[in-house]
């Protein structure tokens, strides 16, 4: 179960680091996020081969879970500017307390989420929409640092630094 959470817990970094990324343009931000969202939708559609009758039912709850895990997330980021800024304070024990909460709260609502996917789908498929979101979440990351579709040299099919292959910035 604690594997589960954190994996989950990755996952909203995964958001952090999306949310964090500075758009070339006003409105990019935006398009990017919607076209995030809808690679998402069909990755874990792809992966969980849901039923009519079980689309119906998940798709509802996903989405609520998604709007309660953004919130979350914002709030510990928000904690840990505030954190940031009081760090050298009087009340640095209190906003560490703080971002500690939040950073808990996001852990709870990822459980909480985990026992709702349990009343809509069965077991298999919770897992296999877990798997699907840790395969998102590694193709997002691939993407950040990477414009064009630049490969990192330490993904797979890339050859690993070294003497003879030095990596070229």
């Amino acid at each position: 179960m604690k594997k589960i959470i954190s994996v989950l817990c990755a996952l909203a970094l995964v958001g952090a680091v999306a949310f964090a990324q500075k758009p070339e343009k006003k409105g990019d931000k935006e398009q990017w996020r919607e076209k995030a969202r809808a690679e998402q939708v069909a990755l874990i559609t792809e992966e969980l081969n849901l039923t009519e009758a079980e689309a119906q039912a998940f798709w509802p709850v996903y989405n609520e879970v998604q709007a309660q895990r953004r919130e979350a997330f914002k709030a510990s980021i928000e904690a840990m500017k505030a954190l940031k800024k009081g760090v050298d304070g009087n009340d640095a024990a209190q906003l560490l307390d703080n971002y500690v909460a939040a950073k808990d709260n996001c852990a709870k609502v990822d459980e909480q989420a985990l026992q709702r996917y349990k009343k809509v789908l069965p077991i298999e498929k919770v897992a296999k929409l877990v798997l699907a979101e840790e395969k998102f979440r590694h193709q997002q990351i691939g993407k950040l640092g990477h414009k064009g579709g630049e490969r990192h040299p330490h993904h797979k099919g890339a050859q690993r630094p070294s003497k003879e292959n030095p990596v070229k910035e």
